[in-house]
């Protein structure tokens, strides 16, 4: 071809880069490739490396340095160096890079006190490799921040935990959520003392109620009795005002759990969905009162399927499943606005596939279940919401509804890392710590300035598309985590958690929830303000 024909190659985008399931790379019949001068083995050719006569170093190397589980397999797929057994302890069928797949397992706290007979029972239920128990533990340490700091904006009330385990709580505290031994309002962070010597990995609030998660799988729980009771519904029978433990799920060691209206689900280290509360007959597959205390196990598709997180909305719940194939998202619950994504508004009473995303070729990594609209981040960093739309919430540009999951076109030159969804409004961290927001702007929760005077005197912008929040890039601080109210029922406030534990806050604060201090008759703040309080 001559010159002045020659075209340069065209750029590839990044969401658009293919990628093979570890399952297929394992069960590949890609040939050896068989070279008269080089192989993997090594001999007496001069220039060759002897990978043969080195396999401690070489499985140092592939632990030490953290390679993913897709590279393992690759490996394996490509070299029958790295997948013939290497006849090393605790196995030696196993080959290199099962046994570094093991090594860095062994490092995830969730997995160390396991029982030789619980580890192989995950392995079996993974699909049998350890390359995929690692995914599975990987991929529920990222989209969860387990054993991170983090933050919780829940409906009036607020908690803080630290990168320690230590956790703070301030807010509304009318049924004792607050978890001080009182029921009276606290404006700043303050430690909860009976909790002291307990290390906490992860939070979840509801209405008037708090649930935590320490590292060793126990659950403590706070405020209100009941796991089910509706938002607008006055306190239970009685209110626990400080943690108590919960003692129906002592069997179960427990490493998230997540508070929707009417109900409330755990998930175990193992993976299984637990819920409590609303399950007549036509939703999570059994039937329970709103004071109900014993878990139930979530029935239907998911019950031989791993799950790495849970989300909780208005009436129903999504679960990101680890599949051989890859990862998959499932809904169950209250179908009104389409919010299950699977194209009606039907109800669904097990948990069903939400079949779109292999359709639009994403890897889902991050869910997140508003009180009506949810969204997913793909590992590619694609952006999908469905739902109702209303103010924007979808980020399509308009307030229209979507009963399927559709992408966020206006971040396609945006690789998005996170994403958080409230009532009505939408939060995505991007890799490089960039947070745009859209939706309902009332109570200043979106974080941009810009303010219109309703009728009752309130002021709020809707945003209908992606709109980067500037006053958080102005702090000059990585954003690693959002967290925004999900109540129908609360004014909304939100919180920015920073790579260096700094904690920022906008949005209602009326009850004391941004942990700030407000002047005189002001109920919110539109620009973030530094909480007083280190999670680092």
């Amino acid at each position: 071809m001559e010159a002045s024909t020659t075209e340069a190659p065209s750029s590839v985008q990044f969401h658009n880069v293919p990628e093979e399931a570890i399952s297929d790379l394992m069960t590949s019949t890609t040939p050896t490739f068989n070279r008269r001068q080089r192989h993997c083995y090594g001999n007496t050719t001069p220039g060759e490396f002897p990978l043969a006569a080195n396999p401690s170093t070489v499985l140092h190397v592939l632990t030490a340095y953290n390679l993913e589980p897709q590279d393992l397999a690759k490996l394996e797929a490509t070299c029958t160096f790295f997948r013939q057994p290497a006849h090393f302890l605790p196995d030696h069928e196993l080959s290199l890079s099962e046994l570094a797949a093991l090594d860095m397992c062994q490092k995830r706290a969730i997995f160390k006190p396991m029982t030789d007979q619980q580890r192989q029972n995950l392995k079996q239920q993974c699909g049998g490799s350890w390359k995929l128990v690692l995914r599975f533990l990987l991929a529920g340490e990222a989209c969860t921040r387990r054993e991170k700091s983090q933050a919780i904006a829940g409906p009036g009330h607020s908690i803080a935990v630290t990168s320690k385990g230590v956790v703070y709580s301030f807010g509304s505290n009318n049924s004792g959520q607050l978890g001080h031994g009182t029921t009276e309002e606290v404006w700043r962070p303050s430690p909860i003392r009976a909790l002291q010597g307990i290390r906490i990995i992860q939070a979840a609030a509801g209405a008037g109620r708090t649930m935590l998660i320490t590292d060793s799988g126990q659950v403590y729980s706070f405020g209100k009795d009941s796991f089910g009771e509706a938002e607008y519904v006055g306190q239970g029978s009685k209110v626990s005002t400080v943690p108590q433990l919960v003692e129906s799920l002592k069997d179960i060691f427990v490493v998230q759990a997540a508070i929707g209206n009417f109900f409330t689900a755990v998930l175990s280290r193992e993976g299984r969905v637990y819920t409590f509360s609303w399950g007549n007959e036509s939703k999570l597959g059994h039937h329970t009162e709103p004071h109900d205390m014993e878990p139930r196990p979530l029935l239907g598709a998911l019950e031989n399927i791993p799950v790495v997180q849970i989300a909780a909305g208005y009436c129903y719940l999504l679960a990101l499943a680890c599949e051989p194939t890859g990862m998959s998202v499932y809904s169950v619950g209250c179908g009104l606005g389409g919010k299950l994504g699977h194209g009606s508004k039907s109800d669904e009473k097990y948990p069903r596939l939400i079949e779109q995303f292999q359709a639009l070729n994403i890897q889902p990594t991050v869910v997140a279940a508003g009180a009506w609209h949810a969204a997913v981040v793909g590992k590619d960093g694609r952006v999908c919401t469905w739902g109702w739309g209303r103010y924007g919430c979808l980020g399509h540009g308009n307030e229209d509804a979507e009963s399927v999951p559709k992408v966020v076109e206006s971040l396609s030159n945006v690789k998005a890392v996170n994403v958080a969804t409230g009532d009505y409004t939408t939060f995505v961290v991007s890799d490089d710590g960039d947070v745009y927001s859209f939706g309902c702007g009332e109570s200043s929760s979106l974080g941009h300035n810009g303010v219109v005077a309703d009728g009752q005197g309130n002021q709020h912008t809707n945003v209908l598309s992606p709109e980067i929040v500037t006053s958080l890039r102005q702090l000059n601080e990585r954003v690693v985590q959002i967290s925004l109210t999900n109540s129908i029922y609360w004014n909304a406030h939100t919180f920015a958690l920073t790579e260096h534990g700094k904690l920022y806050a906008f949005g209602a604060g009326d009850k004391g929830q941004l942990g700030v201090n407000l002047v005189d008759n002001q109920t919110e703040r539109a620009n973030p303000e530094r909480v007083d309080v280190d999670l680092s």
